[in-house]
């Protein structure tokens, strides 16, 4: 599945970033461009929307933990099963909150 990421308009500091499909080295790309893009001055918190990742990998969890150096994260939920299993194994869901819908900042 082709992944498809769509930034959503900024509110109150906060952006949210929808994600969906196969997210690896290969397809990470959009990924990165849309959350550059999210960052911009102003954004405090980033919101990825990630209810709809049918796989993540390694590139994928690299790219989270460098975005929660820069900015507060919250991943939007029910976390896929492989994506909760890959941040588990890792020790990362220790490091994002999940929220089950997109927070009001």
């Amino acid at each position: 599945m082709e992944p498809t990421v769509k930034v959503l308009s900024a509110r109150d500091g906060q952006r949210t970033v929808q994600c969906v499909g196969e997210f690896d080295a290969d397809t990470l790309a959009p990924l990165q461009a849309a959350c550059c893009t999210a960052s911009s001055p102003g954004i405090e918190r980033l919101v990825l929307d990630v209810r709809r990742v049918a796989f993540a990998d390694s590139s994928f969890l690299n790219l989270l933990l460098t975005l929660r150096l820069e900015h507060d994260v919250q991943l939007v939920g029910p976390v896929p099963r492989q994506l909760a299993r890959l941040l588990e194994m890792t020790g990362a869901h220790l490091l994002f909150d999940v929220q089950d819908d997109v927070p009001d900042a």
